[in-house]
């Protein structure tokens, strides 16, 4: 009984794995499931493409700077469409402004003795007026005597002599050689008090300066002792100024071509520019010194800003034109390790870091060999601003529109 139940069950196993109905349910099941894997699948790839989409849309504006138009308004951001235009050649060189002749004149001690100041304050810069009395020189207490009553005494006895002399002449008790004599040395001592005299103060004998203008240099102290002649003094009038130039003997052959110059100073970040100063090339040397092996060029302008005399600057001697070069303003430039870089506005509100290689500059403007074409819209003022923002975390790194 036992056996026949057994093969009872294994006839019915077979029985069941045979059935069409079961067959095609499963199968089925297999294409309803082989169907919904295939609409996964056709999902998955919908959603990749549209990721692929959205990543190629962010990778076309991951090197995008967000700068609003509030924020560049902040900081006062300034562009310029880059164009060709007319540029300089230009060699850079360092120089000297120093004083026009004429304009300035230096003042001695007209007699030993010891200095005092007429004025509280008598320093550098201080402005002082045409015929202003600045110093005293006084030699009352010295050894020497007062040159003041050396002068008045000499005058006195020159004076009795000649008045004698007049007199003894018209009877020809004396030569008229010997009256001539007389005569020169009592002029010579009219001379000499009348020009003491217009000149002396309670103080001393004064010292004034012949213009107007302003102290340059003070080469005394006060109370010091100064010798007839010693130079007390330098004023100047700081209206007509010169720039020299020294630039190597390589240049020679550049020099006639040389029109104009700008220069920086150490003490301002101005750009000078001779041809809005009146500028002009006055010469340039023929030859080179032996011992400096430079070429001096010089210019003269007028002063009319914040120019130091005396001082040293950095020189853009300015040659041959040439035209169609693409520039840009110094300011747009930033650096890094050496490479150079310009930000380019992309859109109102976006920016880009571009690499430029640059050529020569003026101060001013500076040549662009390679990085950028017309028609570039270039940050000029405000680039740093920029940069840092690029450097910022908080910007996107991505950006659509």
């Amino acid at each position: 009984m036992k056996k026949y139940l057994i093969y009872f069950a294994c006839l019915l196993a077979i029985t069941w794995g045979c059935n069409p109905s079961h067959k095609t349910e499963h199968s089925h099941s297999h294409e309803e499931h082989s169907h919904n894997y295939a609409e996964g699948e056709e999902y998955d790839h919908d959603h990749d493409h549209d990721h692929s989409h959205g990543s190629e849309g962010g990778e076309a504006h991951t090197d995008e700077i967000i700068f609003s138009p509030e924020q560049a308004e902040l900081i006062g951001l300034e562009i310029e469409t880059v164009k060709p235009s007319v540029f300089h050649q230009v060699i850079k060189t360092s120089g000297q402004i120093l004083s026009a002749q004429g304009d300035e004149v230096t003042i001695s001690a007209t007699s030993s003795g010891i200095v005092s100041f007429n004025k509280a304050s008598l320093n550098e810069g201080l402005a002082v007026k045409g015929g202003e009395t600045l110093f005293s020189i006084s030699s009352k207490k010295l050894v020497d005597g007062d040159p003041v009553l050396k002068a008045k005494a000499a005058f006195e006895i020159a004076e009795r002599d000649f008045n004698r002399a007049e007199a003894l002449i018209k009877d020809q008790i004396i030569s008229e050689k010997e009256y001539n004599e007389l005569k020169l040395a009592y002029e010579n001592a009219r001379i000499v008090y009348e020009a003491i005299g217009k000149q002396t103060t309670a103080k001393g004998i004064g010292v004034t300066t012949p213009i107007s203008g302003f102290v340059k240099a003070k080469l005394v102290n006060e109370g010091e002792f100064v010798e007839v002649g010693q130079v007390l003094m330098t004023i100047t009038q700081n209206r007509k100024l010169h720039l020299r130039a020294d630039i190597s003997e390589r240049y020679y052959k550049d020099l006639g071509n040389i029109t104009s110059a700008n220069f920086k100073s150490p003490y301002d970040n101005t750009i000078y520019q001779l041809s809005e100063m009146g500028g002009r090339l006055t010469s340039y040397g023929r030859n080179v010194s032996s011992e400096e092996y430079y070429v001096p060029v010089n210019f003269e302008f007028n002063n009319i800003g914040q120019v130091i005399a005396g001082s040293y600057v950095e020189v853009f001697l300015l040659g041959k034109s040439r035209d169609n070069v693409i520039t840009i303003s110094v300011s747009s430039l930033t650096e890094e390790q050496g490479i150079y870089f310009v930000y380019l506005q992309v859109h109102p509100d976006a920016y880009k870091k571009q690499e430029v290689t640059i050529g020569t500059n003026d101060g001013e403007r500076v040549e662009i060999l390679s990085g950028l074409k017309s028609g570039d819209v270039v940050v000029t003022k405000g680039a740093y601003h920029v940069k840092l923002a690029s450097a910022s975390s908080a910007i996107p790194h991505a950006h659509e529109h």
